[in-house]
């Protein structure tokens, strides 16, 4: 028997590569165990941990009497896992059909089919984890369907915002996008309240990266988010989007703005506008085009046109500089002012003179430019900015235009007759109606106010707004003789006549303003406006009517457009509201009898 010969030099060879063998792998256990250990241990905690956020519900918007605005539906999507599903769960898959109300075969095709390729090209086959059955179920769905124990069966939670009354106060609103974020409104300005705290749970998960439930280590509690209650009143707001829709049919207008508030407190019960939009359905812009979303009331600036004209009667009353039965010359068209020769402003119809309270009632343009000479450039510009022409209200959505009042070094020599009839100056809606409300409330201009409160769940207060007065513009005796010629601006002789309402006293001003067309007025174009309140010895409400561009209306555009908006606005809040007509016994001021005794003829 012979024995093999082994070469020593192969046998050292053998020798030195398995020894090369055991080093590399010793060098790779020492990396991967000492020097690389730190990263590897967070890479499998990583891969073993996992952390859920779970949202925060956020607040409901509610009006001034707690109906709901806007709200967070809480949604499921319920789907299955093939790879986890039990044959045991076969006999209640008909009860799990009929609960989500699809049909039987969907579901066990959904269940049988338990991988897919990568690609449509690809040879790459994975397996389905999560093939969805429902989407946006609702929590009563949802609960059903767990209580059927198909462990495979699940749902994901997720949270949508809604809009209970479709395009009911969109541009007060404003609307959260499919991202979460807050884009216009109440929801983006007071988001900070209304977002709350999201939460979050932290756990292990198996290999197939499902919940270990027991290993749950910590659990954080989402915080919802607060609510926000409005000065506005649903129903007041869904008279205000009638009388807009009714516009809109009736005279196909560019565009509409409505406002409603409170004088004394500055709390507005509606703002409506048109075009307007659904804010749950924000993304479809071939229905709601972009520029639908525009709060005109804040955005849009017009030239306010006769309805300025309560600036310069107050001020030349507050000055003393007149009283309701001084008598100016309004037949002459050219005054001298400062050593020069002024043009003035062309009336509607010819008047010889008239008095302060008849410059109101026919409301004369002559008459208020008269005024404005008297008071003079700086006055007149402090009186305009002291009413909130051009600054900004203080409205509560953000967005809003200061508007255009140009100070007296940059007028032109026509500005100081034209400005009191409402030319040269540009103003928002929402300016014009708080400048009304300065009448009403007896000469105190009003921050609007929007949010009454922010609440808890349990309805406790959190923070709750108060009514802020700005600064008094004039005296309450001069505010309540404004208020009375304009009384008789909507009696039988005054422009606004189709704004009356049967035994209740209305004041209010007309506004009819050529719009800027090419750098000229236009004949064609023209924005129609009424701005008025209602009882006037003791008013209720202030009511703002804007609408740029009737068609089809004839030339008086304010009278005919905006004073019936008015009216129709104002008896439909009278019944909602119980809003009573003044005493009968109301004293009013008789300007047939010149005041303090005094008879003043003022030419300039």
């Amino acid at each position: 028997m012979s024995k093999a010969f082994v070469s020593s030099g192969r046998s050292a060879l053998v020798t030195l590569v398995v020894a090369c063998a055991f080093c590399v792998l010793l060098g790779r256990l020492f990396y991967l165990h000492v020097w690389n250990q730190e990263s590897l241990r967070a890479h499998v905690e990583n891969n073993r941990k996992m952390i859920n956020v779970v949202e925060a519900r956020r607040g409901n918007i509610v009006d001034t009497r707690g109906n709901l605005l806007a709200t967070t539906r809480t949604s499921y999507n319920i789907g299955v896992d093939p790879q986890a599903f039990r044959e045991g769960d076969w006999e209640k898959l008909p009860q799990l059909a009929a609960i989500l109300g699809v049909p039987l075969e969907q579901i066990e095709d959904a269940v049988n089919q338990k991988v897919r390729r990568a690609g449509s090209n690809s040879q790459e086959v994975r397996l389905i984890r999560w093939a969805v059955l429902a989407r946006d179920a609702n929590e009563a769905t949802h609960e059903a369907v767990r209580a059927l124990g198909i462990r495979a069966v699940y749902g994901n939670q997720s949270h949508s915002r809604a809009y209970p009354s479709g395009q009911l106060a969109a541009h007060v609103l404003g609307y959260v996008n499919k991202e979460a974020t807050p884009v216009t409104g109440i929801e983006r300005y007071f988001d900070y309240y209304l977002r709350g705290q999201d939460g979050w749970r932290e756990t292990e998960r198996d290999g197939r990266r499902h919940e270990i439930a027991r290993f749950r280590e910590r659990e954080v509690e989402p915080s919802d988010g607060l609510s926000v209650e409005l000065a506005i009143d649903q129903m007041v707001q869904h008279i205000v989007e009638a009388e807009i829709q009714r516009l809109s049919e009736d005279f196909n207008p560019k565009g509409i703005s409505i406002i409603v508030s409170r004088p004394a407190d500055g709390a507005v019960l509606a703002l409506a506008n048109f075009p307007t939009y659904d804010p749950n359905e924000f993304f479809n812009t071939q229905k709601y085009p972009i520029a639908n979303q525009r709060n005109r009331a804040l955005t849009d600036v017009f030239e306010p046109g006769s309805t300025f004209k309560i600036v310069p009667a107050a001020a030349a009353l507050n000055e003393g500089l007149v009283y309701p039965g001084d008598m100016f010359q309004t037949g002459v068209k050219r005054v001298s002012y400062k050593g020069r020769t002024l043009s003035l402003p062309d009336d509607h119809r010819n008047y010889d003179q008239l008095s302060m309270h008849e410059i109101m009632v026919k409301s004369s343009n002559r008459g208020v430019a008269h005024l404005g000479l008297l008071l003079g450039a700086d006055r007149l510009h402090q009186y305009a900015a002291q009413f909130g022409f051009g600054e900004t209200t203080g409205f509560d959505l953000g967005g809003e235009v200061r508007g255009t009042l140009h100070n007296p070094r940059n007028w032109d020599g026509l500005t100081i007759t034209r400005l009191p009839m409402g030319h040269a100056v540009n103003a928002t809606p929402m300016q014009v109606h708080t400048a009304m409300s300065v009448i009403a409330n007896k000469g105190v201009l009003m921050e609007p106010m929007l949010a009454r409160r922010i609440f808890d769940s349990y309805g406790s207060d959190v923070i709750r707004f108060s009514p802020k007065a700005k600064r008094r513009v004039v005296s309450a005796d001069t505010a309540h003789t404004v208020a009375m010629m304009l009384l008789d601006a909507v009696g039988v002789e005054g422009t606004a006549r189709r704004a009356a309402i049967e035994n209740y006293d209305v004041a209010g001003k007309t506004g009819t303003t050529q719009k800027i067309i090419g750098g000229r007025y236009s004949n064609r174009h023209h924005v129609a406006s009424f701005s008025g309140f209602f009882p006037a010895e003791n008013p209720a409400l202030v009511i703002t009517v804007v609408v740029d561009e009737p068609q089809g209306a004839g030339t008086g555009y304010g009278g005919s457009v905006a004073a019936p908006a008015f009216r129709n606005i104002a008896e439909a809040c009278i019944a909602y509201l119980g809003i009573r007509p003044a005493r009968p016994d109301a004293s009013f001021v008789d300007f047939n009898t010149p005041s303090h005794d005094r008879s003043r003829r003022i030419s300039n």
